[in-house]
C-alpha cells in the first residue's frame, strides 16, 4: 500500500465510459492504492460529502456536468483525462491549474506517475499549511450534492 495513503483517502475515478472506469480501476488497484469510481460528476459529488478523495482522476467531457464543471466546485487535485485534444480543450486544462492531463489511451505507468505526483504534492502541501480538506464541496454544494450511495 502507498504510505501517503494510509489515511484511507481514496483515488476518484469520474468517466462516463464504462470500460475507462474498470480499465483505470484495475491500474489503480494493481498499485495499491484505494479507489471508487463514477460514472457521472454528479455520482461523485452524492459520495464525496462522506468520504474523502486523495486525488481525482476526471474525463473532460461528459454529459450533464463536464469535468470542468466539477473542477469549479472543487479544490482537488485533479487529473484530467480525455480523448478530444482539440486546441480550446487544451487551452481550457492549460489554465485550469490541473495537476495533470492525460490524452486517451494512456498508458498505465504513465496514469500512475500523474497520480503519485498529485498525491505527493496534495501530501507536501498539506503537510506545509496544516490547512482545512482541500478536497471538501464548497459551501455552495451543501444541499445540492445528494444522498447517493456512490457506489457505482
Amino acid at each position: 500500500m502507498n504510505e501517503l495513503l494510509v489515511d484511507g483517502t481514496t483515488i476518484a475515478i469520474v468517466d462516463d465510459d464504462p470500460s475507462v472506469r474498470r480499465s483505470l480501476l484495475r491500474v489503480v488497484q494493481s498499485a495499491g492504492y484505494k479507489a471508487e469510481i463514477f460514472a457521472s460528476a454528479r455520482e461523485f459529488l452524492e459520495w464525496l460529502p462522506r468520504n474523502r478523495a486523495a486525488c481525482l482522476v476526471l474525463d473532460v467531457h461528459m454529459s450533464g456536468m463536464t469535468g470542468f464543471d466539477l473542477q469549479e466546485r472543487l479544490s482537488v487535485p485533479i487529473i484530467f483525462i480525455t480523448a478530444h485534444d482539440d486546441a480550446p480543450t487544451l487551452a481550457r486544462i492549460e489554465k485550469s491549474g490541473a495537476a495533470g492531463h492525460l490524452h486517451k489511451p494512456f498508458d498505465p505507468s504513465t496514469v500512475l506517475r500523474a497520480i503519485q505526483q498529485a498525491v505527493q504534492a496534495r501530501h507536501d502541501r498539506e503537510g506545509a499549511t496544516q490547512a482545512t480538506d482541500p478536497l471538501s464541496p464548497p459551501s455552495s454544494c451543501e444541499g445540492s450534492c445528494g444522498t447517493g450511495t456512490g457506489t457505482p
